[in-house]
């Protein structure tokens, strides 16, 4: 039994008891995602253009970046070296840990050191975040290194082999709208610009579009109420996002192409 294995053990009891830990942090998850619903009703959520010193000191753009995002990846690692994980040799479970330590990865390691410019990020923004990293890291990946339990053949299942397109796809997109977001100023510039190309062609989220297609190919392959409470978060916040984005821009721009949508293209 490993370090972390053992400290886990003695925090939490047995397996049976974990388990239903991580159920009921699933569930905490579905409640805050509607609580964070109703909250972003009448509030923007308080970063980038919509940054306001009512939330807190503010935290340098690539620091808050690196700082927040890294739990999603260094605890996730830690339950995998040091914690005899049983599900780690099983193909689904390692098809999905691939997918979200690809993720994770490259938004906590590399994305934040690719940003150019970015207004401070609000301490409290900053410290939200850093606290759903650490917490949804641990929900999804204690659950699928140790508990989820598959049916024999489920790789070859629709549902596992659609969440995994649909998972490449929204990687995609939301590596291909981030890289857009970042050259669209030459260096020395300031100001805001129309984004173009890619999927913002459609919508004006699309980087937003990207990570919510990300998390619902993932959930539809991982089958489990964990992964159903992450994309579901995931939606509430970044659709929000996308909204306001777009009313922003449409604000901002008289050029700004009317037939674009804001989240889902040629709908919403």
């Amino acid at each position: 039994m490993g370090v972390i294995e053992k400290v886990l053990r003695s925090l939490l009891g047995s397996d049976e008891e974990e388990l239903y830990i991580l159920d009921c942090l699933a569930y905490l998850m579905l409640l805050i995602a509607l609580g964070t619903f109703f909250t972003l009703l009448f509030e923007n959520t308080p970063y980038g253009r919509y940054t306001s010193s009512t939330y807190g000191f503010p935290v340098h753009v690539k620091m808050a970046w690196f700082v927040q995002e890294l739990p999603a990846f260094l605890l996730p690692l830690s339950l995998i070296l040091w914690a005899s994980p049983l599900k780690i040799t099983v193909l689904p479970n390692q098809i999905l840990l691939g997918m979200y330590f690809c993720h994770y990865v490259q938004r906590s390691l590399l994305y934040p050191f690719l940003i150019r410019g970015g207004k401070p990020t609000p301490f409290a923004s900053f410290a939200l975040a850093f606290l759903f990293c650490f917490y949804n890291g641990y929900l999804q990946v204690r659950y699928l290194s140790q508990y989820a339990d598959f049916p024999q053949g489920w790789v070859s299942h629709p549902c596992f082999i659609t969440g995994s397109c649909l998972w490449f796809l929204g990687w995609i997109i939301n590596l291909h709208s981030d890289h857009i977001l970042r050259n669209l100023r030459s260096p020395g510039e300031t100001g805001y610009k129309i984004p173009r190309g890619g999927a913002f062609e459609y919508v004006s989220g699309a980087n937003f579009l990207g990570e919510i297609v990300e998390w619902v190919g993932f959930a539809l392959a991982a089958h489990s109420v964990h992964s159903f409470a992450f994309a579901f978060f995931t939606f509430i916040v970044l659709s929000n996002r996308a909204v306001s984005h777009h009313k922003w821009y449409l604000e901002k721009f008289e050029d700004y192409p009317k037939s674009r949508k804001a989240l889902i293209p040629f709908v919403f």
